[in-house]
């Protein structure tokens, strides 16, 4: 069991003919849950019943809510979703929420000093509350776990970069580390050259890499791990790259091999795909047999 801190928004996924809680730090928390770990959450909710059905949710699924703040003014987070026919998602997220507002506390520098891993994304630094927040308990982390969740108009190169240099584990999916490599003047189609780019640029010795159902590359110790992904039908990506880092992060912070771990993640992240939502229920035996199969 690790200690593990995540940092964000948490908000309302809302489609056309229903709505699910979510958010991309949330959803790592909770599939980080999953797996048995002492999982917290970092964020702020509006004064209002959606706020509260969030915070009894997470509560729900024992991640620890004593760092979930409420906020007397602003609402609580929603994303309008929308599918296109492949399943795959754009994003309408309103401004300003809830979550733009977490402020610094001492209970959360305490947790993330004594956390295993910080994992925290680039959506949350949109606003600069929220941002100088993330800045300031960043000095306190002993490893950091950056996911980058590219929604426009909500990011700068400034502040990718600040982050990227902060982080020990970085992820991406091939659109975003191709727009920010070529954004850095660096401009090559080949996804390993990218990949050490980034890695030298920043001096992270560790990125992943999601490539939709073409899988995904790690690259590790100076050693690249390649998954080629699973065929699925995919029902929708809301939430999948989220459930595959952190079974990543599960794996690797347990000391299993990358390459297996890499698999693990695919799968994983290919089985939430294939459901309906950010955060199905999934079995380990689940995992295992689709895995095999």
């Amino acid at each position: 069991m690790k200690n593990l801190v995540c940092f964000g928004e948490v908000l309302w996924d809302v489609f056309p003919n229903h709505k699910k809680i979510g958010g991309a730090p949330l959803n790592v928390a909770l599939r980080l849950q999953s797996f048995n770990n002492n999982v917290s959450i970092i964020t702020r909710i509006g004064d209002d019943e959606e706020g509260l059905e969030i915070k009894n949710f997470i509560e729900k699924h024992h991640v620890q809510i004593e760092n979930i703040q409420i906020d007397s003014k602003l609402k609580t987070g929603e994303v309008k979703v929308l599918l296109n026919e492949k399943g795959s998602a754009t994003y309408d997220i309103n401004f300003p929420r809830a979550w733009d507002n977490i402020q610094l506390t001492e209970n959360a520098k305490k947790i993330i000093k004594k956390s295993d891993a910080f994992i925290f994304g680039s959506l949350v630094a949109r606003n600069d509350v929220s941002r100088d927040t993330l800045f300031k308990l960043l000095k306190f982390a002993t490893y950091k776990i950056f996911d980058i969740n590219l929604r426009a108009p909500y990011y700068t190169l400034e502040v990718l970069s600040y982050l990227m240099n902060e982080a020990d584990f970085i992820k991406f999916n091939d659109d975003e580390i191709y727009e920010i490599s070529k954004a850095l003047d660096f401009n090559t189609k080949s996804l390993e050259q990218n990949i050490k780019f980034i890695a030298e640029k920043t001096n992270t010795e560790s990125i992943c890499v999601t490539k939709g159902r073409h899988g995904a590359i790690l690259y590790y110790n100076n050693i690249f791990y390649y998954n080629n992904g699973y065929k699925i039908d995919v029902v929708d990506t809301v939430g999948a790259g989220d459930s595959f880092l952190a079974s990543l992060t599960n794996k690797l912070l347990n000391g299993i091999a990358p390459q297996k771990a890499l698999d693990f993640a695919c799968a994983v992240g290919a089985i939430v795909a294939r459901s309906e939502g950010a955060n199905p229920e999934i079995e380990n035996k689940t995992i295992d047999t689709f895995i095999n199969a």
